[in-house]
Protein backbone atom coordinates (compact mmCIF):
# COMPACT_ATOMS: atom_id res chain seq x y z
CA UNK A 1 0.00 0.00 0.00
CA UNK A 2 1.04 3.37 -1.18
CA UNK A 3 2.12 6.05 1.90
CA UNK A 4 0.12 8.86 2.47
CA UNK A 5 2.59 12.05 3.09
CA UNK A 6 1.13 14.85 4.72
CA UNK A 7 2.93 17.95 3.69
CA UNK A 8 2.71 21.57 3.24
CA UNK A 9 3.39 24.37 0.48
CA UNK A 10 3.86 28.13 0.27
CA UNK A 11 1.09 29.39 -2.33
CA UNK A 12 1.31 33.38 -2.45
CA UNK A 13 2.51 33.94 1.09
CA UNK A 14 0.36 30.98 2.23
CA UNK A 15 1.09 27.75 4.26
CA UNK A 16 -1.33 25.06 2.02
CA UNK A 17 -1.40 21.61 3.60
CA UNK A 18 -2.03 19.02 1.79
CA UNK A 19 -1.84 14.85 1.67
CA UNK A 20 -0.05 13.24 -1.38
CA UNK A 21 0.00 9.88 -2.40
CA UNK A 22 0.90 7.63 -4.95
CA UNK A 23 3.22 7.19 -8.25
CA UNK A 24 4.11 10.97 -9.26
CA UNK A 25 4.32 9.83 -13.13
CA UNK A 26 0.38 8.00 -12.62
CA UNK A 27 -2.56 10.16 -13.58
CA UNK A 28 -3.24 12.53 -11.17
CA UNK A 29 -6.63 13.18 -9.48
CA UNK A 30 -6.85 15.90 -6.93
CA UNK A 31 -9.57 15.78 -4.02
CA UNK A 32 -11.12 19.50 -3.37
CA UNK A 33 -13.02 19.00 -0.22
CA UNK A 34 -16.48 20.83 1.02
CA UNK A 35 -17.47 23.13 4.25
CA UNK A 36 -16.92 22.05 7.04
CA UNK A 37 -14.22 20.08 6.88
CA UNK A 38 -10.60 19.47 5.14
CA UNK A 39 -8.67 16.79 3.34
CA UNK A 40 -9.19 15.07 6.49
CA UNK A 41 -13.25 13.67 4.55
CA UNK A 42 -10.48 11.63 2.17
CA UNK A 43 -8.62 10.35 4.72
CA UNK A 44 -9.80 6.81 3.69
CA UNK A 45 -10.08 7.23 0.15
CA UNK A 46 -6.63 8.08 -0.63
CA UNK A 47 -4.83 4.61 -0.16
CA UNK A 48 -7.66 2.70 -2.06
CA UNK A 49 -6.70 5.12 -4.83
CA UNK A 50 -3.18 5.35 -4.71
CA UNK A 51 -2.11 2.52 -5.93
CA UNK A 52 -2.82 3.45 -9.64
CA UNK A 53 -3.08 6.79 -9.26
CA UNK A 54 -0.93 10.11 -8.08
CA UNK A 55 -3.71 11.53 -5.50
CA UNK A 56 -3.19 15.23 -4.14
CA UNK A 57 -5.91 16.37 -1.17
CA UNK A 58 -5.32 20.19 -0.21
CA UNK A 59 -7.03 21.97 2.76
CA UNK A 60 -8.45 25.10 1.41
CA UNK A 61 -6.84 28.16 3.14
CA UNK A 62 -8.80 28.71 6.26
CA UNK A 63 -9.71 25.27 6.71
CA UNK A 64 -8.34 22.07 8.32
CA UNK A 65 -4.21 22.66 8.64
CA UNK A 66 -3.78 25.29 6.11
CA UNK A 67 -3.54 29.34 7.13
CA UNK A 68 -5.99 30.85 8.10
CA UNK A 69 -5.69 34.48 8.06
CA UNK A 70 -7.83 36.63 9.76
CA UNK A 71 -11.15 37.89 7.49
CA UNK A 72 -9.76 41.46 7.72
CA UNK A 73 -6.02 40.28 6.44
CA UNK A 74 -7.96 38.02 3.11
CA UNK A 75 -10.65 38.68 1.53
CA UNK A 76 -12.07 35.11 1.57
CA UNK A 77 -14.32 34.41 -1.73
CA UNK A 78 -14.46 31.54 -3.76
CA UNK A 79 -12.37 33.23 -6.61
CA UNK A 80 -9.39 33.78 -3.83
CA UNK A 81 -9.55 30.12 -2.99
CA UNK A 82 -9.57 28.68 -6.59
CA UNK A 83 -6.59 31.50 -7.28
CA UNK A 84 -4.83 29.78 -4.05
CA UNK A 85 -5.82 26.01 -5.21
CA UNK A 86 -4.56 26.87 -8.46
CA UNK A 87 -1.01 28.16 -7.25
CA UNK A 88 -0.90 24.55 -5.21
CA UNK A 89 -1.35 22.45 -8.22
CA UNK A 90 1.15 24.81 -10.45
CA UNK A 91 3.76 24.42 -7.64
CA UNK A 92 3.60 20.80 -7.71
CA UNK A 93 3.85 20.59 -11.46
CA UNK A 94 0.28 18.95 -12.11
CA UNK A 95 -0.30 19.64 -15.60
CA UNK A 96 -3.42 17.53 -16.57
CA UNK A 97 -5.82 15.86 -13.66
CA UNK A 98 -8.87 14.88 -12.64
CA UNK A 99 -11.02 16.60 -10.36
CA UNK A 100 -13.04 15.14 -7.53
CA UNK A 101 -15.23 17.75 -5.70
CA UNK A 102 -17.68 17.60 -2.85
CA UNK A 103 -19.47 20.62 -1.73
CA UNK A 104 -17.02 24.10 -1.70
CA UNK A 105 -14.76 22.43 -3.33
CA UNK A 106 -17.26 22.32 -6.66
CA UNK A 107 -17.24 25.86 -7.05
CA UNK A 108 -13.52 25.53 -6.56
CA UNK A 109 -13.17 22.90 -8.94
CA UNK A 110 -15.82 24.51 -11.45
CA UNK A 111 -13.40 27.65 -11.70
CA UNK A 112 -10.54 25.68 -12.08
CA UNK A 113 -11.62 23.65 -15.10
CA UNK A 114 -12.86 26.82 -16.65
CA UNK A 115 -9.56 29.01 -16.55
CA UNK A 116 -7.51 26.32 -17.90
CA UNK A 117 -9.64 23.51 -19.45
CA UNK A 118 -6.83 22.03 -20.94
CA UNK A 119 -5.60 20.36 -17.61
CA UNK A 120 -8.75 18.62 -16.71
CA UNK A 121 -8.72 14.50 -17.59
CA UNK A 122 -12.06 13.96 -15.77
CA UNK A 123 -14.58 15.75 -13.26
CA UNK A 124 -15.98 13.70 -10.36
CA UNK A 125 -18.44 15.12 -7.96
CA UNK A 126 -19.97 13.77 -4.97
CA UNK A 127 -22.29 15.95 -3.80
CA UNK A 128 -20.83 18.88 -5.56
CA UNK A 129 -23.57 21.20 -6.92
CA UNK A 130 -23.42 22.67 -10.41
CA UNK A 131 -27.06 23.23 -11.14
CA UNK A 132 -29.89 24.89 -9.52
CA UNK A 133 -31.77 21.89 -9.75
CA UNK A 134 -29.25 21.01 -6.72
CA UNK A 135 -30.36 23.32 -4.40
CA UNK A 136 -32.18 22.34 -1.42
CA UNK A 137 -34.44 25.25 -0.46
CA UNK A 138 -35.27 24.82 2.94
CA UNK A 139 -31.45 24.70 3.85
CA UNK A 140 -30.34 27.93 0.98
CA UNK A 141 -32.77 30.42 2.41
CA UNK A 142 -31.40 31.52 4.83
CA UNK A 143 -27.66 31.79 2.82
CA UNK A 144 -29.69 33.21 0.27
CA UNK A 145 -31.33 36.04 3.21
CA UNK A 146 -27.69 36.37 4.73
CA UNK A 147 -26.34 37.12 1.68
CA UNK A 148 -28.69 39.55 0.22
CA UNK A 149 -28.46 41.70 3.08
CA UNK A 150 -26.24 40.81 6.04
CA UNK A 151 -26.94 42.16 9.34
CA UNK A 152 -28.35 41.11 13.22
CA UNK A 153 -31.42 40.26 11.60
CA UNK A 154 -30.00 37.51 8.97
CA UNK A 155 -26.78 36.34 10.32
CA UNK A 156 -28.23 34.17 13.44
CA UNK A 157 -28.99 31.06 11.36
CA UNK A 158 -26.01 30.93 9.57
CA UNK A 159 -24.14 31.31 12.23
CA UNK A 160 -25.79 28.44 14.32
CA UNK A 161 -24.09 26.55 10.93
CA UNK A 162 -20.86 27.02 13.15
CA UNK A 163 -22.51 25.28 16.04
CA UNK A 164 -21.73 21.08 16.81
CA UNK A 165 -24.75 20.48 16.39
CA UNK A 166 -25.19 21.67 12.52
CA UNK A 167 -22.16 19.71 12.19
CA UNK A 168 -23.32 16.86 13.46
CA UNK A 169 -26.90 16.96 11.25
CA UNK A 170 -24.43 17.57 8.21
CA UNK A 171 -22.70 14.09 8.80
CA UNK A 172 -26.05 12.00 9.81
CA UNK A 173 -29.13 13.39 7.69
CA UNK A 174 -30.11 10.97 5.61
CA UNK A 175 -27.69 8.31 6.86
CA UNK A 176 -29.79 4.54 7.09
CA UNK A 177 -27.61 4.03 10.11
CA UNK A 178 -26.39 6.51 11.91
CA UNK A 179 -23.91 4.35 14.03
CA UNK A 180 -21.42 3.68 11.19
CA UNK A 181 -20.23 7.38 10.79
CA UNK A 182 -17.55 8.31 13.24
CA UNK A 183 -17.87 11.18 15.59
CA UNK A 184 -14.39 12.20 15.50
CA UNK A 185 -16.00 13.51 12.08
CA UNK A 186 -17.73 16.40 13.07
CA UNK A 187 -15.74 16.94 16.21
CA UNK A 188 -12.39 17.13 14.22
CA UNK A 189 -14.48 20.05 12.05
CA UNK A 190 -15.82 22.17 15.26
CA UNK A 191 -12.05 22.12 16.50
CA UNK A 192 -10.97 24.14 13.17
CA UNK A 193 -13.91 25.96 13.21
CA UNK A 194 -13.57 26.93 16.95
CA UNK A 195 -10.52 28.76 16.25
CA UNK A 196 -10.06 32.38 16.84
CA UNK A 197 -11.42 34.30 13.70
CA UNK A 198 -12.72 31.01 12.05
CA UNK A 199 -16.35 32.21 12.11
CA UNK A 200 -15.75 35.53 10.48
CA UNK A 201 -13.97 33.68 7.64
CA UNK A 202 -16.86 31.49 7.20
CA UNK A 203 -19.34 33.98 7.33
CA UNK A 204 -17.60 35.69 4.61
CA UNK A 205 -17.58 32.61 2.48
CA UNK A 206 -21.18 32.32 2.94
CA UNK A 207 -21.81 35.55 2.12
CA UNK A 208 -20.22 34.84 -1.65
CA UNK A 209 -21.45 31.85 -1.75
CA UNK A 210 -24.27 33.56 -4.35
CA UNK A 211 -21.44 34.45 -6.74
CA UNK A 212 -21.07 30.54 -7.42
CA UNK A 213 -24.16 30.63 -9.32
CA UNK A 214 -23.42 32.59 -12.53
CA UNK A 215 -20.33 30.10 -12.97
CA UNK A 216 -23.07 27.31 -13.93
CA UNK A 217 -24.41 28.27 -17.37
CA UNK A 218 -20.52 28.54 -18.23
CA UNK A 219 -19.42 25.58 -16.65
CA UNK A 220 -22.44 23.70 -18.45
CA UNK A 221 -21.29 24.61 -21.82
CA UNK A 222 -17.75 23.57 -20.88
CA UNK A 223 -19.70 20.45 -20.86
CA UNK A 224 -21.21 20.05 -23.19
CA UNK A 225 -18.25 21.19 -25.34
CA UNK A 226 -14.99 19.58 -24.00
CA UNK A 227 -15.94 16.26 -23.59
CA UNK A 228 -14.64 15.71 -20.20
CA UNK A 229 -16.20 12.64 -18.81
CA UNK A 230 -18.29 13.38 -15.53
CA UNK A 231 -19.27 10.94 -13.28
CA UNK A 232 -21.69 12.18 -10.36
CA UNK A 233 -21.84 9.70 -7.38
CA UNK A 234 -23.98 11.55 -4.70
CA UNK A 235 -26.59 10.46 -1.60
CA UNK A 236 -29.70 10.92 -2.83
CA UNK A 237 -31.09 10.94 0.90
CA UNK A 238 -28.68 14.78 1.12
CA UNK A 239 -30.88 17.68 2.02
CA UNK A 240 -28.50 20.45 1.39
CA UNK A 241 -27.86 19.02 -2.64
CA UNK A 242 -31.04 17.10 -3.46
CA UNK A 243 -30.33 14.38 -6.09
CA UNK A 244 -32.08 16.12 -8.77
CA UNK A 245 -28.44 18.09 -8.92
CA UNK A 246 -26.56 14.80 -9.74
CA UNK A 247 -29.26 14.07 -12.42
CA UNK A 248 -28.90 17.81 -14.15
CA UNK A 249 -24.98 16.47 -15.63
CA UNK A 250 -26.48 14.23 -17.35
CA UNK A 251 -28.72 17.40 -19.19
CA UNK A 252 -25.40 18.47 -20.37
CA UNK A 253 -22.07 16.03 -20.16
CA UNK A 254 -21.63 13.47 -23.08
CA UNK A 255 -22.06 9.76 -21.52
CA UNK A 256 -22.17 11.25 -18.03
CA UNK A 257 -22.54 8.62 -15.30
CA UNK A 258 -24.46 9.12 -12.33
CA UNK A 259 -25.37 6.93 -9.45
CA UNK A 260 -27.47 7.83 -6.42
CA UNK A 261 -26.24 6.15 -3.32
CA UNK A 262 -29.02 5.72 -0.46
CA UNK A 263 -26.58 8.08 1.45
CA UNK A 264 -26.69 11.83 2.78
CA UNK A 265 -23.91 14.43 2.03
CA UNK A 266 -20.87 13.08 3.14
CA UNK A 267 -21.49 9.86 1.60
CA UNK A 268 -17.74 8.76 2.13
CA UNK A 269 -18.35 8.50 5.46
CA UNK A 270 -20.86 5.63 5.23
CA UNK A 271 -20.30 4.15 1.84
CA UNK A 272 -16.93 4.27 1.13
CA UNK A 273 -16.47 0.52 -0.83
CA UNK A 274 -19.34 1.61 -2.75
CA UNK A 275 -17.87 5.31 -4.03
CA UNK A 276 -14.48 4.00 -4.42
CA UNK A 277 -15.91 1.27 -6.10
CA UNK A 278 -17.84 3.70 -8.76
CA UNK A 279 -14.69 5.98 -8.98
CA UNK A 280 -12.24 3.22 -9.66
CA UNK A 281 -14.15 1.72 -12.22
CA UNK A 282 -14.74 5.32 -13.75
CA UNK A 283 -11.06 6.51 -13.82
CA UNK A 284 -10.14 3.03 -15.38
CA UNK A 285 -12.38 3.11 -18.05
CA UNK A 286 -12.07 7.09 -18.94
CA UNK A 287 -8.57 8.23 -18.18
CA UNK A 288 -7.18 5.35 -20.84
CA UNK A 289 -9.41 7.13 -23.66
CA UNK A 290 -7.10 8.97 -25.42
CA UNK A 291 -7.66 12.93 -25.49
CA UNK A 292 -9.99 14.69 -27.49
Amino acid sequence: MSSVHHRTALVDGHEIFYREAGPADAPAIVLLHGYPTSSFMFRELIPLLAGDYHVIAPDHLGFGRSAAPGAAEFTYTFDALARITAGLLDRLGLERYALYVQDYGAPIGWRLALEQPERITALVTQNGNGYEDGFVESFWNDVWAYAANPGPGTEPPVRAALGIDALRWQYLHGVPDPSVVSPDTWEHDFAHLSREGNDEIQLALFRDYPNNRPLYPRLHEFLRTSGVPVLAVWGRNDEIFGPDGARAFARDAEDAEVHLIGGGHFLLESHLDVVAGHLRGFLGRVLDRPSR
